[in-house]
């Protein structure tokens, strides 16, 4: 579905699609689910391939591995990309769409140049180490800390749903750095070598077998002042940026999920009569999903970091994902249940069971309702009794 595209974008799509059908089929990574190492190689593989080519950041400038596009191009891009089975994902783009705009944004010019251009090309991959077992929804409450040892910081501390962080060539850390300041202020940020003494990952298997995610050790981990994001303190401030690029990620589509057009296919040969006022209805909430993701793509290619109405799209989504998987399954019977190979059925099972954990992973529902009432409409702010005390002093 090409959505009107202009003279320009139509020329756009073409060549993309061109260079897709010579280059993506080698890069299918059916075959290789089940085998992390060969994923993993083939995913930077493919990271590399469209990097050489300019498609790895299409809103970049040229003279910095891109290719001086606009929003709509790389959501073009996108659209023709996820018509193949490629290695594409959070292992990827916790580099490419939240390390390096937050290094791009709060770093010193030594540190973009050092990760820009391999993260860009698939040589370095990361984590984000962020979540705690006590600084979940309240990300405020990091209990890991980081104590200034001459040049360097000495990390001790726990981190928790840490995804890929076995793979991943270097992290991006909160530390609590005073605790004698109110919890938002004592933080500051990082970037940690995952290769570093120190540092214990330990997967988490989780009940599809895999072990995607990750807790993660620190014990006297010493990383280098030359590693801080931003000034000391200001971690809160630099954890902001990667959040809301976060959310402006999770809420786009993605190749493995379901979508509404995919919905109705299997409603149709399904042979039950569908709900179609729920379908519109879900149709226009995608539709408008993704012109509000043009929107915040825009606010991106100015250099804007966005703002808390960033919620509203992964928000949306992760509710829209649930309701369309599960309507899809449903329509299948015991079927949408049992079924191993059917493809389409398998997106649906895929779909509903990753709805339930997005609507954790980058902020729960609840949370995002709260920053959009807060901070977007003006509402009231919810009662915070510890927002004005020392951290020491929290429970």
């Amino acid at each position: 579905m090409d959505f009107n595209d202009s003279p320009q974008e139509a020329e756009f799509r073409q060549e993309a699609r061109r260079w897709l059908q010579e280059n993506a089929p080698r890069f299918n990574n059916q075959e290789q689910t089940h085998d992390v190492k060969a994923y993993v190689a083939l995913a930077r593989e493919w990271q590399k391939c469209k990097a050489d080519k300019g498609y790895a950041a299409i809103r970049w400038p040229r003279e910095e591995g891109g290719l001086d596009g606009t929003p709509m191009q790389e959501v073009i891009f996108q659209d023709e990309e996820a018509k193949y089975p490629l290695p594409v994902g959070p292992l990827v783009t916790i580099g490419t769409q939240l390390a390096v705009p937050t290094i791009r944004k709060h770093g010193t010019a030594e540190q973009i140049e050092q990760f820009t251009r391999p993260t860009l090309h698939g040589d370095t991959l990361w984590c984000q180490l962020f979540s705690e077992p006590s600084a979940g929804s309240d990300l405020a409450n990091i209990r890991t800390r980081a104590v200034k040892d001459g040049d360097d910081w000495v990390i001790n501390g726990q981190k928790v749903w840490t995804s890929w962080a076995h793979i991943s060539d270097w992290g991006i850390l909160i530390a609590r750095t005073d605790p004698s300041l109110t919890k938002h202020k004592g933080l500051t940020y990082f970037l940690v070598d995952m290769r570093s003494a120190g540092i214990d990952v330990r997967p988490i298997r989780q009940i599809s077998g895999e072990s995607e995610f990750n807790e993660v050790f620190f014990t006297d981990l010493r990383i280098p002042d030359a590693c801080r994001i931003g000034a000391v303190g200001e971690g809160w401030k630099c954890a902001m940026t990667t959040l809301m690029n976060e959310r402006v990620s999770v809420g786009g589509e993605s190749q493995d999920l379901p979508r509404v057009e995919e919905l109705i296919q299997q409603v149709q040969r399904s042979g039950q009569h569908p709900d179609r006022h729920r379908i519109a209805q879900m149709l226009t909430q995608e539709l408008g999903l993704r012109n509000f993701r043009f929107r915040l793509l825009t606010s991106l290619s100015k250099g804007e970091t966005p703002g808390p109405i960033a919620a509203m799209s992964k928000l949306v989504y992760a509710n829209l994902l649930q309701d369309l998987s599960a309507m899809g399954l449903d329509s299948a019977g015991m079927n949408g249940v049992c079924a191993t190979t059917d493809p389409l059925l398998k997106k649906f099972q895929h779909g509903y069971t990753w709805s339930a954990a997005l609507r954790i992973a980058g902020g729960t529902d609840e949370i995002l309702r709260n920053q959009i009432a807060e901070r977007v409409l003006g509402m009231p702010g919810e009662i915070r009794v510890d927002k004005d005390i020392p951290f020491t002093q929290c429970r």
